[in-house]
């Protein structure tokens, strides 16, 4: 005698425990054939249009597998499941075979490697769900399954259906993630080709910014990319995340003064639904969605001191709440913060965070200006031509007019690399086809006076670095360019030749002539 209550609990545990298919199935397989004559066991589906059965997984005494191996039924079998579908809803409940070469449902099985004289039994997940698919039960020795064993096998018809259906919508979530995953690595190239891969000036005027990207790169340690407007942080943000571990992550970015105030958190950290007036779902924050990747904070000066706080437990702790919510979250991001501002001035001033400025400031970055490394502008222009003339449609590339490099050499470029794009970008539209001349950016560069990178509560202010290349290239010009000996520049600062070159590396700066003595 078996117990029903304890064969159907038994069983369901066993099918519905675990959503990995394969060793559900097996679990399960391995209890019934105590009660069941069973050497195999299989779930499968069924496409009413065609006919094809697709195998989802089996299991034998030596394991479960997942499969997706789809079978061709022969035109019995096709004509077999339309009068099953004709019959709707009401279909049998258990369909048996004492020799699955003779059921028309079931001859394509054999393709499986079942014996001809195998019985079968199969039981449909629930009629009224329209669903076409069983799990079956096959016994390789012969003979017929009773009607105790259809009884037993029909007490299942609810957990199995169960089982069937979570792993279809597992199975579809997976194919769904994987599709999203593919996309989103498709959007990280193309943002990687309109930000451009190509670092114009790593080899010149950018070398020791490279050098140090290069270092830092493999890391997990925050950076803070200083520099003006347009000098080009993004593009450094993105470098660092290409050549990081995380390069297949999210690249996330975040204009921090171009979020209201008000919505700061809600867009750095998400919001559950009801958390304010107007939060009509749960939404994740730019947080979330670099998890296994990279934020990059663009104006970091211009973080709300709530936020600043929340961001140092974010750095710190890695380690998340939603506004409005209660539970915490672990992310495992890379943060890059930049801005154009001095934070030195604003910690002066209780505007920003110290706990957090050095907590940033692990490995500083400074991007000089274009100003400052006018050997790049040549290349830079040929680089925006060219990217620029592709994004237009122009068949011909136009060229530039005699004298218009050295115009664009002398300008001091307050805007910095961005504003030589646009200048690019505005001459090709004005060209039409003749070489171009940049008359309109002669004549507002006649007015131009060199402003410092900053400027603070109406005063002018410039930082520290800045301040201190200005005056190391005032040095090396009065001394033709030599360093070291008794008229080179150290001598005129008061400073050591060795510490000197280590500080013109650091700034970037490459003057004059290479034996100073």
């Amino acid at each position: 005698m078996i117990d029903e209550k304890d064969f159907f609990r038994e069983a369901t545990l066993r099918i519905c425990g675990r959503l990995e298919i394969d060793k559900a199935l097996w679990d399960c397989f391995m209890y019934i054939r105590q009660h069941i004559p069973a050497d195999f066991m299989l779930m499968s589906t069924c496409d009413p249009g065609t006919g094809v059965v697709e195998i989802l997984a089996v299991a034998t005494v030596d394991g479960g597998k997942i499969t997706s191996k789809k079978l061709v039924s022969t035109k019995d079998t096709q004509n077999a499941i339309m009068k099953i579908i004709e019959s709707l809803p009401n279909i049998p409940l258990i369909f048996v075979a004492d020799r699955v070469a003779d059921h028309p449902l079931m001859g394509s099985f054999a393709q499986l490697g079942i014996k001809p004289d195998a019985s079968v039994m199969v039981i449909d997940p629930k009629p009224e769900w329209n669903f076409f698919g069983g799990i079956a039960v096959v016994n390789h020795a012969g003979g017929k399954y009773t009607e105790l064993h259809k009884h037993l096998f029909a007490l299942l018809n609810a957990p199995f259906a169960i089982a069937f259906i979570n792993y279809l919508c597992h199975r579809e979530v997976t194919r769904l993630n994987d599709i999203l995953a593919d996309d989103n690595r498709f959007l990280q190239d193309e943002l990687r080709k309109q930000i451009g891969e190509e670092i114009v000036g790593a080899n010149y005027g950018l070398k020791h910014v490279m050098e140090m990207v290069r270092q830092v790169a493999p890391l997990t340690s925050p950076v803070l990319l200083l520099g003006e407007t347009g000098s080009g942080k993004e593009v450094i943000a993105n470098a660092i995340h290409n050549l990081s571990p995380r390069r297949n992550g999210p690249f996330i970015k975040v204009n921090c003064g171009a979020i209201p105030e008000s919505l700061m958190d809600s867009e750095l950290f998400g919001h559950e639904k009801g958390a304010f007036t107007g939060a009509l779902f749960q939404k994740r924050g730019r947080f979330e969605r670099a998890q296994g990747g990279t934020l990059f904070l663009d104006e970091i000066g211009e973080l709300t001191p709530e936020a600043q706080i929340r961001l140092l437990r974010v750095i710190e702790e890695k380690e998340i709440e939603r506004v409005g919510g209660t539970e915490t979250q672990h992310v495992d991001i890379r943060v890059i913060a930049a801005t154009h501002r001095n934070l030195e001035v604003m910690l002066a001033e209780g505007k920003f965070r110290e706990d957090l400025y050095f907590r940033l400031k692990v490995f500083p970055v400074f991007i000089s200006p274009l100003r400052a490394r006018r050997d790049d502008i040549p290349a830079l222009v040929q680089h925006f031509m060219m990217k620029k003339s592709r994004e237009m449609g122009l068949v011909k590339i136009p060229t530039l007019a005699a004298g218009a490099i050295d115009k664009l050499i002398n300008y001091s470029w307050p805007g910095n690399v961005r504003e030589l794009q646009n200048a690019v970008e505005r001459a090709l539209i004005l060209s039409k086809g003749e070489p171009l001349i940049f008359d309109e950016l002669v004549e507002s560069a006649r007015n131009v006076v060199e402003q410092p990178l900053l400027q603070t509560n109406g005063k002018i202010m410039e930082p520290f670095d800045e301040a201190v290349s200005r005056h190391i290239i005032k040095a090396l010009e009065a001394t033709g360019g030599r360093v070291g000996g008794e008229k080179g520049a150290a001598k005129l600062l008061n400073m050591n030749p060795s510490t000197l070159r280590t500080k013109m590396r650091k700034l970037g700066i490459t003057f004059g002539r290479r034996s100073d003595g």
